[in-house]
C-alpha cells in the first residue's frame, strides 16, 4: 500500500472542489461496492442491469458532487449508494408506467411548440411556483435553453421521447441503452431541467 497516497476523505474534498481526478479515483474505488449491493427484482432483469443504473450513478455524481456535505454523518460511500439507489427507484417506477396506459405522453402534438408546452406541463405539475403568471412563450423558450445545457444523454432522451414522442424501445436502441436506463436518464433529465429553470428565473418552485 502505498503511504503516500491520499486517504478518502482528502480525495472527497478535493472531488468537492472540483477536482475530477480524485472524483474518478473515489467512484473506482467504491462503485464496484455499490453496485453489489444492488438488487432487481427478477421481473425487470431483463429490461434493467446493475451496470446501467451505475453509468447514470457516476454521471450524477460528477454533476452533485458540490452538493455532498463531508461534516455530516453520511460517508461517501452511503451517498453514492443513496444515489444509485434512487436511480434504480426511477427506472422501476418508468418501467411500471410504461405497463399502463399513457395516451397523453404518446400522441404526437403538430408542432415542435405544442411539445416543449407538454413538457413544460410536465415539469411544472405538483410545483408551487407563480409559474402560470409567466408567458407560455417564455417559458417554453426559456425551457428549449435549458435543454441545451444538459449533458448530452440527458439532452438525447428529452428530445427523443418527450419531444418527438419515439416509443421508448426506438430511444433505447438509438442510445445503446436498455429502456430501464432511458427511464432514469428521463427522471434525471427532468431532475436538472427543474434545476435549471427555478434558477434561471424561478418559474419552477424546485424546493422539496
Amino acid at each position: 500500500m502505498n503511504e503516500n497516497a491520499p486517504t478518502t476523505e482528502t480525495r472527497v474534498r478535493k472531488a468537492i472542489t472540483g477536482d475530477a481526478d480524485a472524483l474518478t479515483s473515489l467512484l473506482q474505488q467504491f462503485g464496484p461496492e455499490v453496485e453489489r449491493s444492488l438488487q432487481i427484482n427478477p421481473v425487470w432483469q431483463t429490461m434493467l442491469e446493475p451496470a446501467d443504473i451505475m453509468q447514470v450513478t457516476y454521471l450524477e455524481a460528477f454533476l452533485r458532487i458540490g452538493s455532498f456535505d463531508p461534516e455530516r454523518s453520511d460517508s461517501f460511500v452511503a451517498w453514492l449508494r443513496r444515489v444509485a439507489q434512487n436511480n434504480l427507484k426511477d427506472a422501476i417506477r418508468g418501467l411500471e408506467r410504461q405497463k399502463q396506459p399513457q395516451p397523453r405522453d404518446r400522441i404526437k402534438p403538430p408542432k415542435f411548440e405544442d411539445s416543449l408546452v407538454g413538457l413544460y406541463e410536465m415539469l411544472e405539475a405538483g410545483t408551487s411556483s407563480p409559474s402560470r403568471q409567466v408567458r407560455r412563450q417564455e417559458a417554453c423558450s426559456l425551457l428549449e435553453s435549458s435543454i441545451r445545457l444538459l449533458p448530452d444523454r440527458y439532452a438525447e432522451v428529452v428530445r427523443r421521447y418527450d419531444l418527438e414522442c419515439q416509443p421508448i424501445g426506438d430511444v433505447a436502441d438509438a442510445l445503446g441503452k436498455s429502456p430501464g436506463a432511458v427511464h432514469m436518464l428521463r427522471a434525471r433529465a427532468h431532475d436538472r431541467l427543474r434545476e435549471q429553470l427555478g434558477s434561471a428565473s424561478g418559474i419552477l418552485d424546485t424546493k422539496s
